[in-house]
């Protein structure tokens, strides 16, 4: 059971409701006191994903979960959310009309999913092939952000099957400073990025078990940390 928190823009009060499973329960104060706040409710109906794709395209949870979220500066916690890689899109819940609903990406500038996974908006690298609507998740914090693109692609199914495609997940890894954006697809290319040799980390970077190539983010987060000190 979770609880969805919204802020009403127009009359300052706090609007509630259950989530049970992936629904939001009916409950007259959200017809009593609309308008709702409509950052969150206005972003269109959001598209079911495709029956023939086995899997799903959503990143964590394919139900909803609370989460917060931050738009326009303002962060509301609580919000039921699904992030979906395939279309980069994040969803919420209409409580009255019992639909999917998009929220505006242009709107969107960061959001926690209930893993605690961070995502914020990313302007800058829509020369990338995967840049999408540019969200990343944060994956750590220094002189740099490590950041990882999510996203999902689809793959054919040879074998006889109910379904034509199944979800494939993937990620892109960067480092980021000052609004600049370094694809870094191995560890040289991250040391060099950071201006780390590697003799400096060697050590550590085995006695911790790090490998760029078998674990990215657990790298990433170690070099960040160990550039920050």
């Amino acid at each position: 059971m979770f609880f969805f928190f919204l802020l009403s823009f127009f009359v300052g009060k706090g609007l509630f409701a259950q989530v049970v499973g992936s629904n939001l329960a009916f409950l007259p104060e959200y017809k009593e006191q609309l308008p709702y706040f409509q950052e969150l409710i206005t972003g269109g109906q959001y598209q079911e994903p495709s029956r023939l794709i086995e899997g799903n395209p959503y990143f964590f949870s394919r139900q909803f979960e609370e989460g917060s979220l931050t738009i326009n500066g303002i962060t509301y916690p609580e919000v039921p959310l699904l992030y979906d890689e395939y279309r980069d899109q994040v969803i919420t819940f209409h409580p009255v009309f019992n639909q999917k609903i998009l929220i505006k990406p242009e709107k969107i500038d960061a959001f926690q999913l209930a893993n605690g996974s961070r995502f914020k908006y990313f302007s800058g690298n829509e020369s990338h092939l995967r840049a999408g609507n540019g969200i990343y998740e944060i994956l750590g914090t220094g002189e740099f952000v490590a950041l990882a693109k999510r996203y999902k692609t689809t793959k054919a199914l040879r074998e006889f099957s109910k379904f034509d495609e199944v979800y494939v997940e993937k990620a892109d890894y960067f480092l980021w400073k000052d609004g600049e954006f370094f694809p870094v697809g191995k560890e040289s290319s991250v040391l060099k990025v950071v201006g780390l040799e590697k003799k400096e980390v060697r050590k550590e970077l085995k006695a911790n078990g790090l490998n760029f190539k078998r674990n990215p983010e657990s790298y990433l987060r170690y070099i960040i940390a160990v550039n920050s000190k």
